[in-house]
This record gives structure tokens, sequence and C-alpha cells, in this order.
């Protein structure tokens, strides 16, 4: 259950959301996408409330939404390609994305965006002859390819080693900077967010504890408990 957690994510920005197990990560995430319903308060994306949106309205909101996962969400026996064009179902014609016939564009966008995470030469490899690294950076251009103005990475490289990790985290944070996308992500490595991470947000029993910058997280130890070093005074 969350309580009283707000907050204000600028273009450009990539937040790093922390938190002990059951303490509201991705349920708030489920709220910001519209996955789950939220009881009471506010929900605003690029301007406009999520939560009075009708379904067509909220189909058309979410194209704007990227989401990355732990689990990749790739589909295993297609290529890195076809998998990327998953993110171009929601900006085509309906009969055109149950036949998965894409217009040039289209691909042209998808070879783009496998090109932006360093993996156009791995195109036509299926996905799960991918390496775990790679198909999440395959799960990245996914959203490029969407054209998603807000990224929502749910833990997305907690079953990554840290070599790899590093990567993922530094590819969204160069994507977000450089093409100004609003980027959310939430992590169980602390030590990871000072060198990805502009800002922190700390969710603690569903409530919002912490929202500071991330230069006073930077001599933060590896491993270090945020709760008791920075926690609610």
């Amino acid at each position: 259950m969350l309580s009283d957690v707000s907050f204000t994510i600028m273009p450009g920005e990539v937040v790093a959301l922390i938190g002990p197990s059951g303490a509201g990560k991705t349920t708030l995430f489920r709220c910001l996408a519209r996955l789950a319903e939220a009881d009471d308060g506010e929900i605003h994306l690029l301007g406009r409330s999520i939560r009075l949106m009708r379904s067509g309205q909220l189909r058309t909101a979410r194209r704007d939404i990227g989401l990355v996962f732990q689990q990749h969400n790739l589909i295993r026996r297609r290529s890195a390609l076809h998998n990327v064009l998953a993110g171009r179902l929601g900006r085509v014609p309906l009969w055109r994305a149950m036949a998965r016939r894409f217009k040039g564009d289209d691909r042209q966008r998808a070879y783009a965006a496998l090109d932006r995470v360093d993996l156009l030469d791995f195109a036509d490899r299926r996905a799960d002859r991918l390496s775990g690294g790679q198909q999440q950076r395959v799960a990245i251009a996914r959203v490029l390819a969407q054209e998603s103005r807000v990224i929502l990475a749910d833990e997305p490289v907690a079953s990554l080693d840290p070599a790899a990790a590093v990567s993922v985290l530094s590819l969204l944070r160069d994507i977000a900077h450089d093409r100004g996308i609003t980027v959310l992500c939430s992590l169980h490595q602390i030590d990871l967010v000072p060198g990805f991470a502009d800002r922190v947000v700390v969710l603690r029993a569903g409530r919002l504890v912490i929202d500071d910058a991330i230069k006073n997280f930077r001599s933060l130890p590896a491993g270090g408990d945020i709760y008791a070093d920075q926690g609610e005074q």
C-alpha cells in the first residue's frame, strides 16, 4: 500500500527508486502505468491526468510509456529485430500489428534503435541466443522504437552480472540525457546508484522517506544501509 507518495520527474532526468522488499516500488510502477488503479490522488504523465483517462485515451498515452522489466519479456524464438519491432505495435494500424507487416520506416526505426544499443550486428539473432545483458539491451531498443518519452524500469539489472548491470544502466542514463527521456528505475544494488542516477527516491513501508539529489549519496559505501544512514529524521 502506498501513502503520501508525491514527486515530480523532469524530462531527461534519471531517478533511482530504492527501498527494501515490500516497500511499494512495484505497486508504484503499476499505478504509474495504470496497470493497477490508485484509490486516491493524482498521477500526471506529460501534463495529463492518467486516472481520468478513458480506455482509448489510455491506450494512446501508453505509447509514451516504455516498460523495461527484470525478465526482459522478449519472444525467445524471434529475432532481436522482431522483438524491437514489437515496440511499434501501438503506432501502427491493428491489421498490420496482427499480421506483423511493418512498413519500411518502422523497420528503419527498429534498426536505428538496435544500433543505438550496439546490437545492430545481432539484428537477425534469436533472442534466446543472446546473453542476459544483450537481451536487456534489446528490451531497451524496443522502448526506443516505441518512441517512449517516459521509461519505467523495474529492477532491470537484478539478474545480470555486475559488468552487464553497469553497461545497461549507463546506456539508460545516456539515452535519457541525450534524448530528454524521463527514466524512473528501481534498483536493489545501492552501490550502482551514484554512477547512474541524477536523483534518489526512497520508499519505506509504502511511504516516501527520501527525495534528494545524487550528490548527497556519492559517499555511500557499497552495500551501505541507506535507510539507517539517510533515513527518516
